[in-house]
C-alpha cells in the first residue's frame, strides 16, 4: 500500500509539472528567434519589460500565463523576453546592440537605456514589438493587455491584416468588427 501512495504522489507531481510547463510560452532570446526563422519562417513577438516595471509584472502573470495566449503564441511566434535595461549583447541586422551605461547595483531599478530599447523606438513598458518572418520590425505596441486586448494583435499581425490597414479609420473598423474568441 506504501509503494501505491508513493507511485501515486510521484505521479501527481509529474502531471503538476506537465500542465504547469504547457502553461508556459516558450522564450528564447531575440538572435535564437532570428536563427529559427531561417529554419521554420515565423513572426516574432517580443515582450520589452524591466525589472523594476509594474505592469510588465502584470502582463508576465495575467496574460503571458493564459491558456489561450500561451497555445496561440508557441503555435504562431517565435517569443521573446528582452529587458529593455538588461546586460546583453544582441547582434541584429548586422548591428551589435549593448548597454555600456549599464550598472549591476542597478539591475533590479531604473538602470541605463539597451541600445536595442532605442534602436526599435520603445519609449514604455512593457511594450510588445512584432516583428515579420524575415527579422524586420512591423510596429511596437505598448501598455499592459488584458488576454482578449492581446488577441486582437497577434491576430492581427500573424493574418497580416495589418497589411491592409493605412489609416486609424480602418484600424477601428478592424477593431469594431473583431470577435475575441480568449477567455479572461
Amino acid at each position: 500500500m506504501k509503494k501505491v501512495l508513493i507511485l501515486f504522489a510521484i505521479a501527481l507531481i509529474s502531471s503538476s509539472a506537465a500542465i504547469a510547463q504547457s502553461l508556459e510560452i516558450n522564450w528564447v532570446t531575440f538572435e535564437e528567434a532570428l536563427e529559427l526563422q531561417k529554419k521554420k519562417p515565423k513572426k516574432i513577438m517580443m515582450d520589452v519589460y524591466t525589472n523594476w516595471c509594474g505592469p510588465c509584472k502584470m502582463l508576465d502573470k495575467n496574460t503571458f500565463h493564459n491558456k489561450d495566449v500561451v497555445d496561440y503564441v508557441n503555435k504562431n511566434f517565435y517569443a521573446v523576453k528582452f529587458n529593455a535595461e538588461g546586460n546583453s549583447t544582441v547582434n541584429y541586422q548586422g548591428a551589435k546592440f549593448s548597454n555600456p551605461g549599464y550598472k549591476e547595483e542597478l539591475k533590479n531599478r531604473r538602470n541605463s537605456v539597451h541600445e536595442l530599447s532605442r534602436h526599435l523606438g520603445i519609449r514604455a513598458y512593457p511594450t510588445i514589438v512584432y516583428f515579420d518572418e524575415n527579422g524586420s520590425v512591423i510596429q511596437p505596441i505598448s501598455g499592459y493587455m488584458k488576454p482578449q486586448q492581446l488577441e486582437l494583435y497577434l491576430k492581427l499581425f500573424q493574418s497580416n491584416d495589418y497589411k491592409n490597414i493605412k489609416t486609424q479609420d480602418q484600424f477601428n473598423a478592424y477593431y469594431e468588427a473583431f470577435k475575441a474568441e480568449f477567455q479572461e
